[in-house]
């Protein structure tokens, strides 16, 4: 029976009525909505979200030289199909890998609020700007350019 939670990278077969398929869990894949899980399936060759209580009874555990198989014949789409979902998902993935997660910037260094020194003062006219801000947004229509 399947434990992802006991490896980081969880190889295993998916054994139904139509054949088996060999299915790869990663654990640094994001969490899947509730009561669903995500598994490479290797016969699609894409990550697949499954109804875990569904396909919970059907998964086995890969023996060591199955693993090893696995890895050999599948190891390349894996990790391409890995890459391509983890993009997908790179939001998750840097909430929650601390790794990603960039450094924290410094925040940057504010005037304290208060008068302004006497060289800027000198150089503002209140009544300039207040002219120049009333013709942007000025919100009348002419009354010419529509007909009644």
């Amino acid at each position: 029976m399947y434990d992802i939670s006991k490896k980081e990278i969880w190889y295993g077969e998916l054994r139904t009525e139509r054949g088996n398929t060999v299915l790869i869990y990663d654990g640094q894949f994001p969490e899947a909505p509730a009561g669903r899980i995500y598994f490479y399936n290797t016969a699609r060759d894409q990550i697949i979200e499954y109804a875990e209580d569904i396909v919970k009874v059907n998964l086995h555990d890969l023996d060591d030289e199955a693993i090893k198989v696995a890895k050999k014949e599948f190891g390349k789409a894996w990790e391409v199909a890995r890459a391509a979902f983890m993009e997908k998902h790179d939001g998750w993935v840097e909430a929650n890998n601390p790794k990603s997660i960039p450094a924290k910037k410094a925040k940057p260094v504010t005037e304290p609020v208060g008068e302004l020194d006497s060289e800027a003062s000198a150089d503002i006219d209140p009544e300039l700007e207040t002219e120049s801000l009333e013709g942007e947004f000025d919100t009348e229509w002419p009354n010419d350019d529509f007909e009644n």
